[in-house]
């Protein structure tokens, strides 16, 4: 991706900030005027305090009586003129700081929004092969390069362009040929900024190339020893390049001072006209400063986001079909034909799946560690999607329904229970969003959970903290089950909901699950022989095969 193609990408994630744009290029435009008027008190002093000089033509129309221009009223002027002069360019720099700190976090907001979306569209084979990491790093670290770039980067550029043009133009009037000494610096300082560029990118090649984070311990903690070396050596090119651009900006004032002298003695300057030459050039370098500083640190900024688009641009392995039919509340009716699917081609996970589930059915899936089952119920919220064969719902292949519609239909408890950090309440809430207290209280009942649930100090409002460990593990999965009681969805998936309880817990899960799976398609995932009596159909799979289809051998189809 070109950095034309980002910036343009770029412009097009900032639309809706155009006035804010517009504002803070309007605040960076008054930075020249005042920038013009600092160095006019000076001169004023030199020229017309201390010598016989008079007044600049626009501070002679504040003063018409040539009585009331005495030396002490022309004092009293330049120092009035420096307090308002300060006074406003402090002025323009709070607000320009506040607006570009409003700017540069609104972006960046807007712009994690968008990624942290898309990674939740993207589908689990993404993250199975990427990994978390990849992708916080790219939300949190790659994320601000929009500020970095539009508004650290590109505005400040624009005001130093502008800025540099005024002080020539001006300085220009005063003396062409001091302007012209002085702007003999500007090829050095463009060659500067090339070479300073061209070095910067190799050490922040190193720097990005360990930007993530390691999995294992012993190479995280050699990649960032890697790092930190790195990122020294690009704080030596960068405190080189200070360093002579500080001379070449010297020596220009330098040439410039001493013909400046020259033309004072010959009556072509005052000396109040010197200085105030002196002051524009010292405000004309900084400018190209700022212009060939930002060149450098631009290429980190590219490459952040280059690779926060590159995620934006990640196509999810499960589409959702343009005309996508729309479902409200499926009877539960699953078909699974001819279904194969692999993680890896060379390794498929499940070979030519066939059986038919009527609704309000309870399928236990069993088979040993790693012979499919987990992945298919995964193929039935779509989480994946088959690499050959169909799933059917209510006699509809899945791929032909609205993707949210058909997540929605279901209800997942795992082994290991989600619990975010929030209260109680939020998280039984979490697939029905809305519920009020008496829903929410009525869906703990079922699950078994009121009880331990109000002797808690703040009951439904007392946080799980993080992943829920505030709670045991029962309490969790109890939670979990009323969240599913909540949602009250057609379908139900139980992925080894007891394999990690005691004895006395797992029996009150089993009578929760009971009521829970009642009037429900429900697929439960277990070893526990207690737990599969509980089921009318079991289906058997061996390697990724479906070895058997039939009637539970402890019950009866209902």
């Amino acid at each position: 991706m070109g950095d034309v193609t980002l910036y343009r990408r770029m412009l097009r994630q900032a639309r809706p900030y155009t006035l804010h744009f517009a504002a803070l290029f309007a605040l960076g435009l008054l930075a020249s005027p005042i920038a013009l008027l600092n160095p006019v008190p000076l001169k004023i002093v030199v020229d017309s305090v201390l010598g016989a000089r008079p007044l600049p033509a626009f501070l002679q129309a504040l003063l018409p009586v040539a009585a009331g221009r005495t030396p002490a009223t022309m004092l009293a002027v330049a120092i009035g003129l420096l307090v308002l002069v300060t006074a406003l360019g402090q002025a323009q720099g709070l607000a320009s700081t506040l607006l570009r700190t409003y700017l540069g976090e609104r972006l960046v907001l807007d712009f994690r929004a968008r990624l942290v979306n898309q990674v939740q569209r993207l589908s689990l084979s993404y993250h199975d092969s990427r990994g978390t990491a990849d992708s916080l790093y790219r939300i949190q670290q790659d994320g601000p390069a929009i500020q970095s770039l539009m508004v650290d980067g590109a505005v400040p550029v624009v005001s130093a362009a502008i800025t540099f043009g005024t002080m020539v133009a001006v300085t220009t009037r005063l003396d062409w040929q001091l302007a012209l000494v002085g702007l003999a610096i500007s090829p050095p300082l463009f060659f500067l900024s090339r070479a300073f560029v061209h070095e910067t990118l190799g050490a922040l090649r190193v720097v990005k190339a360990f930007g993530q984070e390691a999995r294992e311990t012993a190479r995280f903690v050699g990649r960032s020893r890697e790092a930190v070396t790195a990122r020294l050596q690009l704080a030596l090119v960068q405190g080189r390049y200070g360093v002579l651009l500080g001379l070449t900006t010297a020596l220009g004032m330098a040439a410039v001072l001493l013909i400046g002298v020259g033309h004072v003695r010959s009556g072509l300057l005052t000396l109040g006209q010197l200085l105030l030459v002196m002051g524009y050039l010292g405000q004309l370098y900084q400018p190209l400063k700022t212009i060939s500083q930002k060149a450098g640190t631009f290429q980190s900024y590219f490459a952040s986001a280059e690779r926060a688009f590159a995620l934006l641009d990640e196509r999810p392995d499960v589409p959702e079909r343009p005309h996508a039919g729309r479902v409200e509340r499926a009877t539960g009716a699953v078909t699974f034909r001819n279904v194969s699917f692999a993680y890896d081609p060379a390794q498929p996970v499940l070979e030519d799946v066939s059986f038919e589930v009527p609704p309000g059915a309870r399928v236990a899936v069993v088979g040993a560690t790693g012979a499919g089952k987990t992945t298919l119920v995964s193929l039935l919220t779509r989480f994946y999607d088959p690499s050959a064969g169909a799933i059917l719902l209510d006699s509809v292949d899945l791929r032909d329904y609205h993707l949210a519609d058909l997540r929605d239909q279901f209800a997942i408890v795992l082994q290991e229970p989600v619990l975010f950090s929030t209260s109680i309440a939020e998280n039984i809430a979490y697939g029905r969003p809305g519920a009020n207290d008496g829903a929410i209280s009525r869906a703990a009942q079922a699950a078994g959970a009121h009880d331990f649930i109000v002797r808690l100090p703040r009951g439904y409002r007392t946080p799980v903290g993080e992943r829920g460990m505030q709670l045991s593990g029962g309490e969790r999965q109890r939670i979990a089950l009323a969240r599913a009681f909540l949602k009250d969805a057609p379908l139900l998936i139980l992925d080894e909901p007891t394999s990690s309880v005691d004895v006395r817990t797992e029996s009150a899960i089993l009578e929760a699950m009971d009521r829970l799976m009642r009037g429900r398609t429900a697929f439960l995932i277990t070893h526990r022989q207690n737990a599969l009596a509980t089921c009318d159909v079991r289906l058997q799979l061996e390697r990724g095969r479906l070895i058997e289809a039939t009637p539970s051998l402890v019950c009866q189809v209902r």
